[in-house]
């Protein structure tokens, strides 16, 4: 789950780490008071989105050619200003290279108190899965996308493992302050939030930490001028965070996943062809990788785990069947705890309460495969079994009428 900046800012200040003073608004007149109550002469207007690059992003309105503003963040310097910026802002549909051209509708703007940047730097921390434990990054580089930066000079971005255990350590810390040219009291500065910043990435089980820019001002303090902050899902099922998961914004997440979700599905929606239902994550991945090997394009990831039941495979081919650019099905199931009798039974019953149109491809492997396959062949339905991941990802395409 995401947060929005607003809300990572919230915990930013809890754990000590300075931040410009801000307020939220959900109305242009909301905005105007919040710059007065501000008090300063400069103020930016933020646009509240679960997406990168704001800065550089376009408004529009909700038929998505006629443009209300050229950016998704503004500086203003007025209480009028600030007024005409929201009323622009808000409600309007922001596009950029992360909302893809689709774009997110803004329903908050976060208005936020000016400073005097001397320098804009980058600090993140993100799950290493290949070392098992977080890692901090940074970069001299801020204020750009870190993805450009890794791609242009690797070199750019230096790491440090963080221990769960003892935390960033100061001389970790200090290194980080030398990599970002920090002398004096902003090495103290720095060495300090590094440290606060590991002990929020554990305490509240943070997938994703991000602070872009970080920036040094004319006086030589640290402030965060941008946040990003990813919540464990897996957390809040074990209800571990339940004052972030009160800041859930349903209206950034996909109804459908959503959906799946609540029927214990874990589900992503993709833009393709084929509709895919899977048993395990890394099969689910590779059973995407060989459907496009086929000539086909996966339009989900599905993985209904090891214990589905008829209810979830009935939820699940709703929700695929649901998606108009889905040609075919294809079923997955390697039986392992899961049996593939009782999942076949599922599919069957399934298939004729949904009434499901497209083909449906079926590969069935592991325990009690062969019942499963006696299950399906006199169920009297149209589906179509294959003996491998190889000829059901070629069935689905052909079936679906994507051969090239």
């Amino acid at each position: 789950m995401n947060l929005h900046e607003y809300q990572a800012k919230e915990l930013l200040a809890k754990y000590g780490v300075p931040v410009c003073p801000g307020r939220v608004a959900e109305t242009p007149e909301q905005a105007a008071e919040a710059f007065r109550a501000l008090g300063v002469p400069l103020a930016a207007v933020k646009s509240q989105i679960h997406a990168g690059g704001r800065g550089k992003g376009k408004v529009y309105e909700k038929d998505l050619t006629t443009l209300r503003i050229d950016r998704g963040v503004a500086l203003v310097r007025n209480v009028e200003e600030a007024r005409s910026v929201a009323a622009k802002i808000l409600g309007g549909v922001l596009v950029t290279k992360q909302t893809g051209p689709q774009g997110r509708t803004v329903r908050k703007v976060y208005v936020e108190a000016g400073c005097e940047v001397d320098r804009e730097l980058y600090l993140g921390c993100v799950l290493d899965r290949k070392a098992g434990k977080p890692v901090f990054m940074v970069s001299r580089q801020g204020g750009m996308e870190i993805e450009e930066v890794a791609a242009r000079d690797p070199n750019a971005i230096v790491k440090e493992p963080l221990d769960v255990g003892y935390g960033l350590r100061p001389f970790q810390g200090r290194r980080l302050a030398y990599v970002l040219g920090f002398g004096g009291e902003t090495l103290g500065q720095f060495v300090k939030m590094a440290a606060s910043l590991a002990r929020m990435v554990v305490e509240r089980d943070l997938s994703l930490l991000e602070i872009n820019p970080l920036v040094v001002t004319k006086t030589g303090n640290l402030l965060a001028l941008d946040a990003k902050i990813g919540v464990d899902d897996r957390a809040l099922e074990l209800q571990k965070q339940s004052d972030l998961e009160a800041m859930r914004d349903v209206h950034e997440e996909d109804p459908v996943e959503r959906e799946a979700a609540s029927h214990g599905l874990n589900y992503v929606t993709m833009d393709g062809n084929i509709g895919c239902l899977v048993n395990g994550a890394g099969l689910a991945m590779a059973t995407m990788d060989i459907v496009k090997q086929a000539g086909g394009q996966p339009a989900n990831f599905l993985d209904v785990g090891g214990g589905a039941t008829k209810e979830m495979v009935t939820a699940a081919f709703k929700i695929l069947c649901r998606n108009s650019g889905v040609k075919a099905i294809l079923i997955n199931i390697f039986g392992g705890i899961l049996r593939c009798d009782l999942l076949a039974q599922g599919i069957v019953e399934a298939v004729r309460e949904v009434q499901v149109k497209v083909p449906v491809v079926v590969r069935l492997e592991g325990n009690q495969n062969e019942k499963g396959r006696e299950i399906l062949g006199s169920s009297g339905l149209k589906i179509l079994p294959a003996k491998d991941m190889g000829e059901a990802a070629k069935k689905a395409v052909e079936a679906a009428g994507l051969t090239r």
